[in-house]
């Protein structure tokens, strides 16, 4: 069977009709199937923010996790202002020692970072802790006494 081309109809303006469609389309196939086999065997992740953290709030002030593993708690840095917390640290590469070592695959982000956080409300700086235990980074970020909401009793008259 043969294929005959279409050309576009007349409606179109005239940069498009000379375009022969199957022979159009049978180069974008080609092109993807190029592209298909230079990229088949890479698998591609996206890019999360690193460190992972989690986030809790309530009236009393807020709890902040951060998965740091790889990090020694003296390359982190904590910063409090206002409402705004900052995370900050270096996270070193792996070397394997040997000759002709071939990287196969890395997945795990290295070098320095920083993460921060808007909460939804000031934070007592005097009043932050933090530990850190088996690669997590707790914080916690007590509220100001005066940030606190308060229950106002109603009298009757």
């Amino acid at each position: 069977m043969m294929m005959r081309e279409y050309a576009a109809p007349s409606r179109f303006p005239a940069v498009f009709r000379d375009v022969r469609l199957p022979g159009l389309f049978r180069d974008m196939r080609r092109a993807q199937e190029d592209m298909n086999r230079l990229f088949g065997g890479l698998r591609f992740a996206l890019r999360t923010e690193f460190p992972a953290a989690n986030v809790w709030a309530n009236a009393d002030g807020a709890i902040v996790t951060a998965q740091v593993p790889g990090v020694h708690p003296d390359q982190l840095d904590v910063t409090v202002h206002q409402d705004t917390v900052t995370l900050r640290g270096k996270r070193e590469s792996e070397q394997v020692e040997g000759e002709e070592v071939v990287v196969h695959r890395r997945e795990r982000p290295y070098g320095p970072f920083t993460r921060s956080f808007i909460l939804p409300f000031r934070v007592d700086a005097d009043r932050v802790s933090a530990r850190f235990n088996r690669g997590i980074l707790s914080l916690e970020l007590p509220r100001p006494e005066s940030d606190k909401p308060r229950h106002v009793k109603i009298s009757h008259a």
